[in-house]
Protein backbone atom coordinates (compact mmCIF):
# COMPACT_ATOMS: atom_id res chain seq x y z
CA UNK A 1 0.00 0.00 0.00
CA UNK A 2 1.12 3.64 -0.59
CA UNK A 3 -0.17 6.40 1.11
CA UNK A 4 0.37 10.00 0.00
CA UNK A 5 0.55 12.02 2.89
CA UNK A 6 0.16 16.04 3.58
CA UNK A 7 2.47 17.00 6.00
CA UNK A 8 1.62 20.19 6.62
CA UNK A 9 2.84 23.76 5.97
CA UNK A 10 6.31 23.42 8.20
CA UNK A 11 5.90 23.22 11.85
CA UNK A 12 5.67 19.31 12.50
CA UNK A 13 3.12 19.11 14.56
CA UNK A 14 0.83 20.26 12.08
CA UNK A 15 0.60 16.34 10.25
CA UNK A 16 -2.70 15.37 11.33
CA UNK A 17 -2.97 12.32 13.84
CA UNK A 18 -3.56 9.90 10.69
CA UNK A 19 -0.45 10.91 9.03
CA UNK A 20 1.97 10.81 11.63
CA UNK A 21 0.34 7.42 12.22
CA UNK A 22 1.57 6.00 9.02
CA UNK A 23 4.78 7.79 9.13
CA UNK A 24 5.44 5.40 12.23
CA UNK A 25 4.77 2.29 9.84
CA UNK A 26 6.05 2.95 6.98
CA UNK A 27 8.68 0.97 5.56
CA UNK A 28 10.00 3.22 2.64
CA UNK A 29 9.32 6.76 2.63
CA UNK A 30 9.72 9.00 -0.04
CA UNK A 31 9.70 13.02 1.11
CA UNK A 32 9.86 16.14 -0.53
CA UNK A 33 13.37 17.22 1.05
CA UNK A 34 13.21 20.86 -0.25
CA UNK A 35 9.77 21.59 1.66
CA UNK A 36 8.93 19.18 4.17
CA UNK A 37 10.47 19.66 7.55
CA UNK A 38 13.27 16.65 8.13
CA UNK A 39 11.97 16.46 11.80
CA UNK A 40 8.89 14.05 10.52
CA UNK A 41 11.76 11.34 9.82
CA UNK A 42 12.77 11.37 13.28
CA UNK A 43 9.02 9.57 13.51
CA UNK A 44 10.21 6.30 11.33
CA UNK A 45 10.71 3.19 12.70
CA UNK A 46 14.33 2.14 13.17
CA UNK A 47 15.10 0.69 9.53
CA UNK A 48 13.29 2.21 7.45
CA UNK A 49 14.14 3.31 3.61
CA UNK A 50 14.28 6.48 3.44
CA UNK A 51 14.35 8.35 0.10
CA UNK A 52 14.37 12.39 -0.49
CA UNK A 53 12.70 12.73 -3.77
CA UNK A 54 14.49 16.22 -4.53
CA UNK A 55 16.81 14.87 -6.86
CA UNK A 56 14.49 12.56 -8.18
CA UNK A 57 11.96 12.00 -11.56
CA UNK A 58 8.72 10.68 -11.41
CA UNK A 59 9.86 7.33 -12.94
CA UNK A 60 12.49 7.18 -9.75
CA UNK A 61 9.75 7.53 -7.29
CA UNK A 62 7.88 4.40 -9.28
CA UNK A 63 10.31 2.46 -9.29
CA UNK A 64 11.22 2.47 -5.56
CA UNK A 65 6.96 2.75 -4.81
CA UNK A 66 6.85 -0.71 -7.57
CA UNK A 67 9.79 -2.36 -5.97
CA UNK A 68 8.54 -1.95 -2.11
CA UNK A 69 5.51 -3.14 -3.10
CA UNK A 70 6.25 -6.23 -4.62
CA UNK A 71 8.25 -6.54 -1.40
CA UNK A 72 4.79 -6.22 0.43
CA UNK A 73 6.06 -2.96 2.40
CA UNK A 74 4.18 -0.15 3.76
CA UNK A 75 5.35 2.95 1.82
CA UNK A 76 4.90 6.80 2.41
CA UNK A 77 4.99 9.37 -0.41
CA UNK A 78 5.53 12.38 1.91
CA UNK A 79 3.88 15.94 0.60
CA UNK A 80 4.17 19.10 2.10
CA UNK A 81 1.08 21.35 2.87
CA UNK A 82 -1.75 18.80 1.22
CA UNK A 83 -1.01 16.69 -1.30
CA UNK A 84 -4.33 17.84 -3.50
CA UNK A 85 -3.18 21.64 -4.07
CA UNK A 86 0.12 21.57 -6.38
CA UNK A 87 1.23 18.14 -5.32
CA UNK A 88 1.71 16.46 -8.46
CA UNK A 89 -0.19 13.08 -7.24
CA UNK A 90 -2.44 12.32 -9.92
CA UNK A 91 0.41 11.73 -12.32
CA UNK A 92 2.14 9.22 -9.48
CA UNK A 93 -1.22 7.39 -8.98
CA UNK A 94 -2.03 7.34 -12.70
CA UNK A 95 1.25 5.58 -12.95
CA UNK A 96 0.47 2.74 -9.77
CA UNK A 97 -2.47 2.54 -11.02
CA UNK A 98 -1.04 0.50 -13.96
CA UNK A 99 0.63 -1.82 -11.44
CA UNK A 100 -2.25 -2.22 -9.91
CA UNK A 101 -1.08 -0.75 -6.42
CA UNK A 102 -3.13 0.19 -4.04
CA UNK A 103 -3.07 3.82 -2.45
CA UNK A 104 -5.05 5.73 -0.16
CA UNK A 105 -4.51 10.02 0.37
CA UNK A 106 -4.05 11.38 3.66
CA UNK A 107 -5.42 14.88 3.21
CA UNK A 108 -3.15 17.56 5.57
CA UNK A 109 -3.14 21.34 6.50
CA UNK A 110 -2.24 23.40 3.32
CA UNK A 111 -0.01 26.26 3.62
CA UNK A 112 -2.96 28.91 2.41
CA UNK A 113 -4.80 28.40 5.67
CA UNK A 114 -1.58 28.32 7.35
CA UNK A 115 -0.85 32.00 5.91
CA UNK A 116 -4.30 33.20 6.77
CA UNK A 117 -3.85 31.37 10.53
CA UNK A 118 -0.78 33.58 10.59
CA UNK A 119 -2.45 37.00 9.60
CA UNK A 120 -5.00 35.77 11.84
CA UNK A 121 -7.75 36.36 9.05
CA UNK A 122 -10.48 34.89 7.68
CA UNK A 123 -11.28 34.58 4.03
CA UNK A 124 -15.00 34.23 3.94
CA UNK A 125 -16.57 37.51 5.43
CA UNK A 126 -20.22 38.37 5.28
CA UNK A 127 -20.57 40.86 2.97
CA UNK A 128 -17.28 40.93 1.79
CA UNK A 129 -16.46 37.80 -0.60
CA UNK A 130 -17.93 34.24 0.18
CA UNK A 131 -15.68 32.85 -1.75
CA UNK A 132 -11.55 31.85 -1.85
CA UNK A 133 -9.61 31.46 -5.42
CA UNK A 134 -6.03 29.08 -5.17
CA UNK A 135 -4.10 30.24 -7.95
CA UNK A 136 -0.37 31.02 -9.29
CA UNK A 137 0.92 33.17 -12.18
CA UNK A 138 2.63 31.53 -14.64
CA UNK A 139 6.30 30.80 -14.89
CA UNK A 140 8.11 27.59 -16.43
CA UNK A 141 4.45 25.90 -15.60
CA UNK A 142 1.93 27.39 -17.92
CA UNK A 143 -1.46 28.32 -16.26
CA UNK A 144 -4.95 27.83 -18.91
CA UNK A 145 -5.48 30.92 -20.37
CA UNK A 146 -9.01 31.37 -18.76
CA UNK A 147 -7.65 31.44 -15.68
CA UNK A 148 -4.85 34.03 -16.07
CA UNK A 149 -4.44 36.35 -12.49
CA UNK A 150 -6.49 39.30 -13.90
CA UNK A 151 -9.03 37.49 -14.64
CA UNK A 152 -9.32 35.65 -11.53
CA UNK A 153 -8.56 39.38 -9.28
CA UNK A 154 -11.49 40.73 -11.53
CA UNK A 155 -14.28 38.75 -9.36
CA UNK A 156 -12.83 40.16 -6.48
CA UNK A 157 -13.25 37.46 -4.13
CA UNK A 158 -9.96 36.39 -1.69
CA UNK A 159 -7.43 35.64 -2.77
CA UNK A 160 -4.07 32.91 -2.19
CA UNK A 161 -1.88 32.97 -4.57
CA UNK A 162 0.57 29.64 -4.91
CA UNK A 163 4.53 29.51 -6.18
CA UNK A 164 4.59 33.60 -7.27
CA UNK A 165 6.37 35.38 -4.75
CA UNK A 166 9.46 35.49 -7.12
CA UNK A 167 7.49 37.12 -10.02
CA UNK A 168 6.11 39.73 -7.68
CA UNK A 169 6.44 43.08 -9.58
CA UNK A 170 4.34 40.18 -12.27
CA UNK A 171 1.50 39.64 -9.41
CA UNK A 172 0.85 42.99 -8.46
CA UNK A 173 0.79 44.45 -11.98
CA UNK A 174 -1.92 41.57 -12.93
CA UNK A 175 -3.53 42.14 -9.56
CA UNK A 176 -4.25 45.65 -10.60
CA UNK A 177 -5.30 45.19 -13.91
CA UNK A 178 -8.10 42.65 -12.07
CA UNK A 179 -9.39 44.72 -9.06
CA UNK A 180 -8.83 48.07 -11.00
CA UNK A 181 -7.90 49.50 -7.21
CA UNK A 182 -5.94 49.26 -4.37
CA UNK A 183 -5.98 46.57 -2.22
CA UNK A 184 -4.82 44.63 1.00
CA UNK A 185 -2.54 41.87 0.90
CA UNK A 186 -0.29 40.23 3.10
CA UNK A 187 2.79 38.30 1.95
CA UNK A 188 3.51 34.87 4.61
CA UNK A 189 7.07 33.72 4.67
CA UNK A 190 7.50 30.15 5.87
CA UNK A 191 3.92 29.72 7.02
CA UNK A 192 4.15 28.14 10.80
CA UNK A 193 8.16 27.51 10.78
CA UNK A 194 10.55 28.93 13.12
CA UNK A 195 11.75 31.88 10.93
CA UNK A 196 7.93 32.54 9.58
CA UNK A 197 7.81 36.49 8.32
CA UNK A 198 4.90 38.29 7.37
CA UNK A 199 4.57 41.99 5.73
CA UNK A 200 1.35 43.69 5.52
CA UNK A 201 1.05 46.15 2.48
CA UNK A 202 -1.17 47.03 -0.10
CA UNK A 203 -0.91 47.02 -4.46
CA UNK A 204 0.90 50.16 -4.12
CA UNK A 205 3.37 49.01 -1.34
CA UNK A 206 4.31 45.65 -1.55
CA UNK A 207 6.65 45.30 -3.98
CA UNK A 208 8.73 47.04 -2.79
CA UNK A 209 8.58 45.50 0.72
CA UNK A 210 9.35 42.29 -0.48
CA UNK A 211 12.10 43.39 -1.96
CA UNK A 212 13.62 45.03 1.02
CA UNK A 213 12.74 42.16 2.99
CA UNK A 214 14.74 39.73 0.45
CA UNK A 215 11.79 37.14 0.16
CA UNK A 216 12.39 34.97 -3.11
CA UNK A 217 10.66 31.57 -2.07
CA UNK A 218 8.39 29.30 0.41
CA UNK A 219 5.90 32.07 0.77
CA UNK A 220 2.16 32.35 -0.17
CA UNK A 221 0.60 35.88 -1.06
CA UNK A 222 -2.60 36.40 0.51
CA UNK A 223 -4.91 39.26 -1.45
CA UNK A 224 -8.03 40.36 -0.92
CA UNK A 225 -10.81 43.28 1.55
CA UNK A 226 -11.00 40.39 3.72
CA UNK A 227 -7.33 41.22 5.23
CA UNK A 228 -8.66 44.79 6.48
CA UNK A 229 -12.11 45.85 6.11
CA UNK A 230 -15.67 46.46 7.50
CA UNK A 231 -17.69 43.33 6.99
CA UNK A 232 -20.92 42.41 8.79
CA UNK A 233 -21.57 39.45 11.24
CA UNK A 234 -22.65 36.19 10.81
CA UNK A 235 -26.15 35.50 11.06
CA UNK A 236 -25.06 31.59 12.57
CA UNK A 237 -24.58 33.23 15.87
CA UNK A 238 -27.55 36.46 15.79
CA UNK A 239 -29.64 36.24 18.13
CA UNK A 240 -32.63 36.71 16.03
CA UNK A 241 -31.81 33.50 14.21
CA UNK A 242 -33.38 30.65 14.34
CA UNK A 243 -31.74 27.20 13.12
CA UNK A 244 -32.36 23.67 14.46
CA UNK A 245 -30.41 23.68 17.24
CA UNK A 246 -31.69 27.19 18.64
CA UNK A 247 -34.67 29.04 18.92
CA UNK A 248 -34.43 32.82 18.29
CA UNK A 249 -34.23 35.31 21.55
CA UNK A 250 -36.70 37.77 22.10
Amino acid sequence: MVYFVGAGPGSADLITIRGRDVITKADVVIYAGSLVSKEHLTFCKEGAEIHNSASMTLENVIEVMKKASDENKIIVRLHTGDPSIYGAIKEQMDELDKFNINYEVVPGVSSFTAAAAAIKKEFTLPSVTQTVILTRVEGRTPVPEGENLEKLASIGASMAIFLSISMMEKVVANLRNGYKRNVPIAVVERATWEDERVIFGTLDDITEKVKIAGIKKCAQILVGDFIDCEYEKSLLYDKSFTHMYRNAED
